[in-house]
């Protein structure tokens, strides 16, 4: 006899929907974008594990910190890398084009591609394979006249000594990861080609570690650290090396999810005064049902379980739309023109909890209503109708 108002009952299913809607969402857009930068600094720039050394070049071999690493069962793949800047030149329709300060990346071509996905970001050409090719990133390319592959450029570097080294390369690649989260803005050449150019033969600038478990990441570190105490090399964790900009995206995704916990409560608001409005239109009933002697615990219960259905209706819907879109936001790698593509994934403690704290507010929204439907005396209840 109280569960007649239709729209007002699918008005509040509707309205707790939503709120766990919203919540997904954001779940969805802003953890799949920050996983996402995590998954590309990892892939890109630093691996799992990140050596470095804490005064100047790492002058170990790096052969043998490599062969070490991958003695370990959780480690895929090591590999090399050593940076600079250089001044670049090309020459395009007769005119000549100078860039300053471009990042260069010394990579080691056979070992690279087993730690870092930099690789399949070069969409025209090749990756690095030679000690006189290079690969550029699209900006690079793009700043020095719309450079191509097969096209010649002068790279100057100041080595160790102070004094310019020169060498010529030919472009065999061009490098274009969306969201510019790869090496857009660098160029990448061979190691042992840098090493010469800069007057460091033998030495490397940092070791990328690639685990099969990155939860073990930690583990890893503190046994490189112990294995070589008297050296004074540097490991980090990604979440270490990239601290501060992974804290600073931390808390927006705070405070956006403090806004979607603030829609859910806006949907609690909405399910008290949808309560009140069946309270109100069924004052009559409640009369009927206290002079045929319904107590007001009666009535109570009957307002708790409607505020029950409408938190299990609505948390049950929600969820299933909300993991919905989750779905799609996977399969299709969610991205929109040159963002970087989401990383979603099924955080199902969140769910549950989510599903949870909506179906407890929607039965807590629905205490005072019931509430004031208990103190209704039958008289008064009789003759307001």
């Amino acid at each position: 006899m109280l569960f007649n108002k239709k729209g007002s009952l699918i008005g509040a299913i509707l309205a707790v929907t939503i709120g766990i809607l919203v919540i997904h969402v954001n779940f969805v857009i802003f953890q799949g974008l920050f996983d996402a930068i995590v998954r590309d600094l990892t892939d890109y720039r630093f691996g799992n594990v990140y050596v470095t050394d804490e005064e100047d070049f790492i002058d170990k071999s790096d052969l043998s910190l490599v062969g070490w690493f991958e003695r370990i069962p959780y480690v895929d793949a090591a590999a090399p890398r050593l940076s600079s800047s250089a001044s670049i030149n090309s020459t395009k329709t007769g005119e000549k084009i100078e860039e300053f300060r471009v990042p260069v990346v010394g990579v080691d071509p056979l070992r690279d591609i087993r730690v870092s996905t930099i690789h399949e970001t070069v969409d025209d050409g090749q990756y690095v394979f030679s000690r006189n090719s290079i690969v550029l990133g699209s900006d690079v390319a793009r700043d020095l006249g719309g450079l191509k592959v097969g096209d010649n450029i002068k790279i100057k570097i100041v080595n160790r000594i102070d004094e310019d080294s020169l060498k010529r390369f030919i472009v065999t690649g061009i490098s274009k990861s969306p969201g510019g989260q790869g090496l857009d803005t660098s160029v990448l050449i061979h190691i042992d080609t840098l090493r010469d150019m800069m007057g460091r033969p033998g030495e490397t600038g940092s070791i990328m570690v690639k685990l099969n478990d990155s939860t073990k990441s930690e583990e890893v570190r503190d046994l490189f650290i112990r294995s070589f105490p008297n050296d004074d090399f540097k490991a980090e964790t990604l979440e270490e090396v990239a601290e501060e900009s992974l804290r600073g995206f931390r808390s927006g995704i705070a405070m956006i999810n403090m806004i979607g916990l603030f829609g859910m409560f806006s949907s609690a608001f909405a399910v008290v005064t949808i309560q009140m409005m069946l309270v109100s239109s069924k004052t009559r009933e409640i009369g009927v049902m206290r002079s045929i002697g319904a107590k007001r615990k009666d009535i109570l219960v009957i307002f708790l379980i409607q505020g029950m259905l409408i938190g299990a209706l609505g948390a049950s819907v929600g969820t299933a739309v909300g993991l919905g879109y989750t779905y799609y936001a996977k399969e299709t790698k969610m991205q929109w023109e040159g963002s970087i593509p989401l990383e979603v994934n099924y955080n199902w403690p969140n769910i549950i909890q989510t599903a949870i704290m909506s179906f407890s507010l929607a039965v807590t929204a629905a205490i005072y209503p019931a509430y004031r439907a208990t103190k209704l005396l039958p008289v008064e209840a009789m003759r307001s109708v």
